[in-house]
C-alpha cells in the first residue's frame, strides 16, 4: 500500500546507544527504579527489539528536552501525541479490521497512555508528556505498518466514498490500491522501453 506522511518520526529523540551521556549536574527528574523497570518491561512486550530503558538514558533524553527551545520541543511532542490520537481512532473505528496480535499490542500501548500513574506525571513542567512520547517512539516500529495502512484506508474512504459494509469498503480500498501499484509498474516499464528504443534509433557515434 501507499507510504504516508506518518514516516518517519523526525527528528528522532536521542535515545539508545548513541544518546549523549547525562550532564554532570543535578538530575532534572527523580527517577523511581521500579517505575523505570515497569516502563521498560511494557515497552518490550510491545516491541522486543526496542533499546533498553534505564535511568541514565532517561536522564539524558530529559535533559535534552528541557534544553530544547520551546519552538522545537512543542511540535516534536505534538507530532507524537497526534499519532497517539490516531491510534485511538483506529481502535475505535468499526470499519478497520486489526488482527488479534496487533490489536493486543496496540491496546497495551494505549493503556499506558491512559494511566494516571505513568512514569512521569503529566503535570510535570516541560517533561509531563515525555514518557508518553518516548513510549510511542520506541514502540512505533511494531505498530507503524498497521497505523499507516489504517490512515491510508481512512483517507480513501473519505475521498472515494466506497459503498457496502466495512468489509466491502476495505476490499475496494485494497483492490484500488493494488490497481494503482500495477499502473505505476506499467508506467515505469513503458518509460524504460521508450528510453531504450530512442537510444537504439539514435545516430551511431564512433569515438
Amino acid at each position: 500500500m501507499r507510504r504516508t506522511q506518518l514516516n518517519p518520526l523526525e527528528p528522532p529523540m536521542p535515545f539508545g546507544k548513541d544518546a549523549p551521556p547525562p550532564a554532570a549536574r543535578d538530575a532534572v527528574m527523580s527517577w523511581q527504579p521500579a517505575a523505570v523497570a515497569q516502563f521498560d518491561a511494557l515497552l518490550h512486550e510491545i516491541n522486543p527489539d526496542a533499546p533498553r530503558v534505564d535511568i541514565p538514558r532517561l536522564q539524558a533524553v530529559a535533559e535534552w528536552l528541557v534544553e530544547l527551545p520551546e519552538e522545537q520541543a512543542r511540535p516534536l511532542l505534538a507530532t507524537r501525541l497526534e499519532r497517539i490520537e490516531l491510534i485511538r481512532t483506529m481502535l475505535a473505528d468499526p470499519g478497520w479490521d486489526t488482527d488479534e496480535g496487533t490489536r493486543a499490542r496496540v491496546n497495551r500501548l494505549v493503556a499506558y497512555f491512559d494511566r494516571e500513574d505513568d512514569l512521569i506525571p503529566d503535570g510535570t513542567p516541560s517533561l509531563g508528556m515525555l514518557d508518553d512520547a518516548l513510549m510511542l517512539e520506541l514502540a512505533w516500529p511494531m505498530v507503524e505498518n498497521e497505523v499507516e495502512q489504517y490512515r491510508d484506508f481512512r483517507d480513501y474512504r473519505e475521498q472515494e466514498h466506497p459503498t457496502g459494509d466495512a468489509a466491502a469498503q476495505r476490499e475496494a480500498w485494497f483492490r484500488d490500491r493494488l490497481a494503482e501499484i500495477e499502473q505505476l509498474r506499467l508506467n515505469a516499464r513503458a518509460r524504460s522501453g521508450h528510453y531504450v528504443k530512442n537510444k537504439k534509433e539514435g545516430p551511431l557515434r564512433v569515438f
